[in-house]
């Protein structure tokens, strides 16, 4: 029997940092929405970044659609539909998620699913959710963080309305989905 023991010579991972205080980060978002209406007189809302970059995709494969469409034409932005500002507040929100998730030790490329649950259908899972949010934010005129977090700042009454209805749809869907998380 051999009696060394085997040592690694990989250093262990450091521990992940703590999360930051929701309330903390709760007052730190809305220090961020102020700064957005102050610098460029507009709240946040990701949507119109995804309307620019599929009137931009359309531009390319059709122009002639986005010609005829006055949704695409919203966008266009007198030919670049890329220069949209708030693609740029996209981009930067997942660069500043990046950089936070590796200054906390919690960057890593992985599916996130319950154990119950393959990848593939968590995958599908996503995707149906997503065209399902793209849907409701086209019917809502605005995506979750314009309604919520631009359109309840102001005290939008159909904002708030939106965001009830969110939560009692999630509240209500969470039955049928709790599969793919317990």
């Amino acid at each position: 029997m051999n009696t060394l023991a085997y040592r690694s010579t990989v250093a262990p991972r450091a521990a992940p940092a703590a999360f930051l205080n929701p309330y903390l980060a709760g007052f730190l978002l809305g220090l961020v929405l102020l700064a957005s209406y102050l610098l460029t007189g507009r709240g946040l809302g990701a949507s119109a970044g995804f309307a620019a970059l599929a009137t931009a995709l359309t531009g390319w494969v059709a122009p002639a659609e986005v010609q005829a469409s006055a949704v695409h034409l919203k966008y266009w932005n007198e030919g670049e539909p890329l220069l949209n500002w708030t693609l740029f507040l996209l981009l930067g929100a997942l660069a500043g998620a990046a950089l936070s998730g590796w200054q906390a030790r919690r960057f890593k490329l992985c599916i996130e699913r319950g154990p119950r649950i393959a990848d593939g259908q968590r995958l599908a899972l996503a995707l149906v959710g997503g065209f399902v949010a793209a849907w409701g934010a086209k019917l809502a005129k605005g995506c979750t963080s314009g309604q919520a977090l631009t359109g309840g700042a102001m005290l939008n009454v159909g904002s708030l309305v939106f965001m009830a209805a969110v939560f009692a749809a999630a509240f209500g869907l969470a039955y049928f989905v709790r599969k793919a998380w317990l």
